[in-house]
């Protein structure tokens, strides 16, 4: 019975970091690193170390924070307020900035925005954004820039992640997209498109 208890990121912070780490004994910059780690790895997270005591609650509200959260980790049935998503747009979040790129490129037909957009991301390290603007690139163009960026894990994610949001079929799509779909796309490549567009 105890091997199915996986103790999550949020207990060990409540339990045993804060009772065998004085994490309010380092230096403000590292705390603010600390809860910076703790935002992009989950939303979870971040609301169980901001209960943990009102300095950490106040590096949490800092603007900066927003930078770091994964908009996209956030559940589909649940609703970011509109400010929040705001503030991670003026933040330059990378995967709100991804999301605008998918909007843009795949749903308003507006290819150059969107794909700057999409390469904002990418050049920021985020991970769907580095697969989607090199499979873009590669289809629309013929291009393999990123290619090199891949590694057997980051495709190994985002093939869990892709088969995790099959359903995501929709008729978010502008027309050229849904003209080329039937095309040669890597079916990988039009599922995270979906997926992604689905999401925003």
């Amino acid at each position: 019975m105890a091997e199915l208890y996986q103790p999550s990121l949020l207990s060990y912070i409540n339990v045993t970091l804060m009772d065998y780490f004085p994490i309010l004994e380092l230096h403000e910059e590292i705390q603010a690193l600390v809860v910076e780690c703790v935002a992009g790895n989950s939303f979870q997270d971040l609301y169980g170390l901001r209960a943990s005591c009102k300095l950490i609650n106040a590096l949490a509200d800092r603007r900066s924070v927003c930078h770091f959260y994964d908009v996209l980790s956030v559940l589909c049935g649940l609703n970011m307020p509109a400010e929040l998503l705001k503030t991670c747009y003026a933040e330059r979040n990378p995967s709100m900035i991804y999301m605008k790129g998918i909007q843009f490129f795949f749903t308003f037909n507006l290819q150059e925005e969107g794909l700057a957009f999409m390469k904002l991301a990418a050049d920021e390290g985020y991970e769907r954004a580095v697969y989607t603007y090199a499979m873009t690139r590669k289809k629309f163009w013929g291009d393999e820039e990123y290619f090199s960026r891949f590694t057997r894990e980051s495709v190994d994610r985002i093939k869990k992640l892709v088969r995790s949001l099959k359903w995501a079929w929709g008729s978010l799509h502008g027309d050229e997209f849904r003209a080329k779909r039937t095309s040669s796309f890597h079916p990988l490549f039009l599922c995270s498109i979906v997926a992604n567009v689905f999401l925003f």
